[in-house]
């Protein structure tokens, strides 16, 4: 089989040809159709993220070996299975949950992989969708998608889920309003989501009009460019002065979180998502007077994932897809990406 592959930091991804898998006891092999190319295989690519003070964070630190095959957004259809594979068939259409766990840990016992003390995620620490094949270790990380697109399907088990996961932490309700920050792949889902599953009043915020444009059809009730206009300022006077109830931050950065920490009604909850890294210095009195709650969020669990199929099958929700490409093409589809050329989610088309 050929995969596009990471060999060297910052190089070119490079297509191999590689030894198809062949699945035992309860793997199962997935010819893959559609890789969502995500951020988070933008900080493989270049082997790190920035930490406090410009630190920078290697990826090996965190465990991640090269070469590796990126991708974790992965929907495909059943090729082969193990001898102990139960109720999949050869050609069924699924989804993969990439956010695998050890097992063991306390977060793995009560269903929530995604934050397992020892990670074991396909794309990150093992090789992923970038490929014509990936073999999945077990079948109770497959779900049947149906009759739905392999190429909006795919976006579901991390960029919406990640901002399906994100919303929930919010606990927003239908009088709130809430600031979701970058108007991204994951951005404009969790407009979508935030709409649809709690009816807050939506205010996006991000430095480009196009995007903006987009978030508005994504269910974005207001916009500011905090590039053209004095982003606190706005926030306000559209909140009577009182501040978001949430802030849901896809980028994550020193400046967007200083942006966020002035624009909190009392007892807000400020979400924090994007990985572009930095530091924040924080006015401790603030946090017990005002009742802030200050909350990391990390994809969902396989449960989210399930909802989200079901939204996603009723049309609730509807990933936006702007870009596909071949595996000879991903670097290209990395390079747009982090350019910021891509709105909506890329796919890699195996």
């Amino acid at each position: 089989m050929e995969a596009a592959r990471i060999v060297k930091i910052n190089e070119p991804l490079e297509v191999q040809k590689l030894e198809t898998p062949k699945p035992k006891g309860s793997q199962v092999l997935i010819k893959v159709q559609s890789a969502g190319v995500c951020h988070s295989d933008i900080h493989l690519w270049e082997g790190g993220y920035q930490g406090v003070a410009g630190q920078f964070m290697k990826t090996t630190d965190r465990g991640v070996k090269y070469p590796l095959t990126p991708g974790h957004e992965i929907a495909g259809v059943v090729d082969t299975m193990g001898e102990d594979v139960e109720g999949f068939a050869k050609n069924d259409k699924v989804l993969v949950f990439p956010w695998i766990g050890e097992g063991l840990c306390p977060a793995c016992r009560i269903g929530e992989e995604n934050l397992c003390d020892k990670p074991r995620s396909l794309g990150v620490y093992n090789d992923g969708g970038y490929a014509e094949y990936v073999l999945v270790p077990s079948y109770k990380y497959l779900a049947r998608i149906g009759d739905m697109d392999t190429d909006t399907s795919a976006p579901l088990s991390c960029s919406a889920l990640t901002a399906y996961g994100a919303v929930k932490n919010t606990s927003i309700k239908p009088s709130d309003n809430v600031v979701i920050v970058g108007a991204g792949g994951l951005g404009l889902m969790a407009m979508q989501i935030a709409k649809a599953v709690t009816g807050a009043r939506i205010i996006a915020m991000d430095v480009n009009d196009d995007k903006l444009q987009v978030a508005k059809q994504s269910g974005a009730d207001l916009t500011i460019n905090s590039k053209k206009e004095d982003a606190v300022k706005a926030v306000m006077e559209l909140t009577g002065n009182l501040g978001a109830d949430a802030v849901i931050d896809f980028v994550n950065a020193t400046n967007t979180v200083e942006i966020d920490m002035q624009i909190l009604r009392r007892r807000a909850r400020v979400v924090l998502v994007g990985l572009f890294g930095g530091a924040l210095q924080l006015n401790l009195v603030t946090m017990p007077t005002r009742a802030y709650k200050l909350i990391g969020s990390y994809t969902g669990s396989m449960t989210d994932m399930i909802e989200l199929i079901s939204l996603a099958n009723r049309g609730v929700i509807k990933p936006l897809v702007s870009n596909r490409f071949k595996l000879n093409q991903a670097t290209e589809a990395l390079s747009m990406l982090k350019q910021g050329k891509i709105i909506g989610r890329g796919i890699i088309n195996p």
